[in-house]
């Protein structure tokens, strides 16, 4: 008798799994054009992803594109007839129990909302997934493609285990069971995209993963800003952030300006302002693969070289971003006493913030990849605004930045130091290196985003 209750039971629960996979399969027909995106992240801070929701869509795919939606997205995606944002849920992380209990319950809780969320959407042809985070997503995505016949498909930004280790160091039991898991089952996929070469090979050579490198490259909306729209922009921001505001003095008030610039009142034109401070930017996403101490080092060095009387500008830094250390290098900041120096940490709206590049005099990036293998994607952005970098070295970088033709690669806060003096030495002359670096990345190829796409991604797919 007990043994049919149990029997009963199995079935009553197998039941309507059996006839959800039965129904999938009869709808697969029909479902040849729809992809599934998966970010076990904020979709707003995931470009890439939403990169690919375009791409796709741009193709007749149709798309739904499932992640967490802590920020706002590029607006084309919300305006897509063809894509359809759908929310994960986020758990906020226990409190109570021991580190690996908290880890344990938030990957099952985690697991079962992916595989409840993605088996209640239209079966798709495709899976597309990010990774990392991959834990658990990978298994998930891959059984759900076993139950209904999709092919997933695993972009490799990083590697999820390297950027645990970072926290917790490489021999935690959590760091090699996240290695063990990612290795394993990486292998389980149709298809394979990768950031660089490095990885590729990489992933071949330890992992038995083939993969296709497809690179960032900038979308088409990251290009050098109008100097009107400059004007607007910084404007703008001036309501909020004091940095952009015109300083005081002895002005004409129908004249309206900005830190930066000045609008003539009667004809309307925009021009920089005489004199005006230079404009570095940095964004990031406040996470231990990112020393920002260094920069901190190196903007004090360059404060004391105006106090000690080197021709140099005035410099306003913008570093934009949202992350887990951004309140420590916060408290930071509020204690140095620049007097040439403005520091500001804002978040932008996704349509300001190439705006805000494209306007920059300077970018610099500190991603040091946790894996060695993958390359700073804001520093794509800032190439597409044409706007020269300083990046901190680590191996790969080579495949991005090239010293001393569209950037500067340094290693510490004193050879930064020392870049920020030779490049702003001259500025804002044209004739300058800052210049120069700037004129390279107008006159060097550059294949955008969607286009790549097609030549590299869309053929994989027509492939299968």
């Amino acid at each position: 008798m007990a043994a049919s209750c149990v029997a009963l039971a199995a079935l009553s629960l197998c039941l309507p799994l059996l006839l959800l996979v039965a129904w999938k399969r009869w709808r697969r027909g029909r479902a040849a054009r729809h992809v599934a995106v998966v970010v076990l992240g904020d979709v707003g801070r995931s470009p890439r992803m939403q990169y690919h929701a375009l791409s796709l869509a741009k193709r007749g795919f149709s798309v739904t594109l499932l992640g967490f939606c802590n920020s706002k997205p590029r607006e084309e995606l919300l305006q897509s007839d063809r894509i359809q944002i759908v929310g994960l849920t986020e758990l906020q992380r226990l409190t109570v129990g021991p580190h690996i209990l908290q880890y344990g319950v938030k990957v099952v809780f985690q697991a079962v909302h992916l595989l409840w969320r993605l088996m209640c959407r239209e079966p798709a042809a495709y899976i597309f997934l990010q990774n990392p985070p991959g834990l658990p997503a990978i298994a998930v995505c891959w059984f759900v493609g076993c139950l209904c016949g999709s092919k997933l498909v695993i972009d490799w930004h990083n590697y999820g285990y390297s950027i645990m280790g970072l926290v917790h160091g490489p021999s935690h039991p959590l760091v090699l069971l996240a290695k063990w898991y990612e290795k394993l089952c990486g292998r389980l996929s149709h298809l394979n995209l990768c950031v660089t070469n490095a990885m590729r090979e990489d992933l071949a050579g330890n992992w038995g993963i083939k993969a296709v490198t497809v690179y960032d490259k900038p979308a088409s909306f990251f290009k050098e800003t109008p100097l009107d729209l400059q004007h607007q922009l910084f404007m703008k921001l001036g309501r909020t952030y004091s940095v952009f505001r015109a300083r005081p003095g002895p002005l004409d008030p129908a004249t309206e300006r900005s830190a930066f610039t000045e609008q003539d009142p009667r004809s309307g034109t925009v021009m920089h302002l005489h004199g005006r401070p230079a404009l570095l930017v940095s964004s990031t996403s406040w996470t231990e693969d990112e020393d920002f101490s260094i920069l901190l080092a190196a903007l004090e060095k360059f404060e004391q070289l105006i106090l000690d009387g080197e021709s140099l500008p005035s410099l306003v830094c913008v570093i934009t971003g949202k992350g887990p250390l951004k309140e420590h290098y916060s408290r930071l900041l509020s204690q140095k006493r620049f007097r040439h120096i403005q520091v500001c940490t804002p978040w932008l709206e996704a349509e300001d913030y190439p705006l805000l590049l494209g306007s920059a005099d300077l970018g610099v990036c500190l991603h040091k990849s946790s894996s060695g293998l993958d390359l700073p994607m804001k520093v794509v952005d800032m190439f597409g605004c044409c706007l020269p970098v300083c990046a901190v070295n680590f191996p790969c970088l080579h495949e991005l930045v090239k010293h001393e033709e569209n950037g500067l690669v340094f290693e510490d806060s004193e050879e930064l130091a020392v870049q920020l003096q030779m490049l702003l030495s001259e500025f804002p002359d044209p004739a300058g290196k800052l210049s120069q670096f700037r004129v390279n990345l107008r006159e060097s190829e550059r294949l955008r985003w969607d286009e790549s796409w097609k030549q590299t991604v869309l053929p994989l797919l027509m492939d299968t």
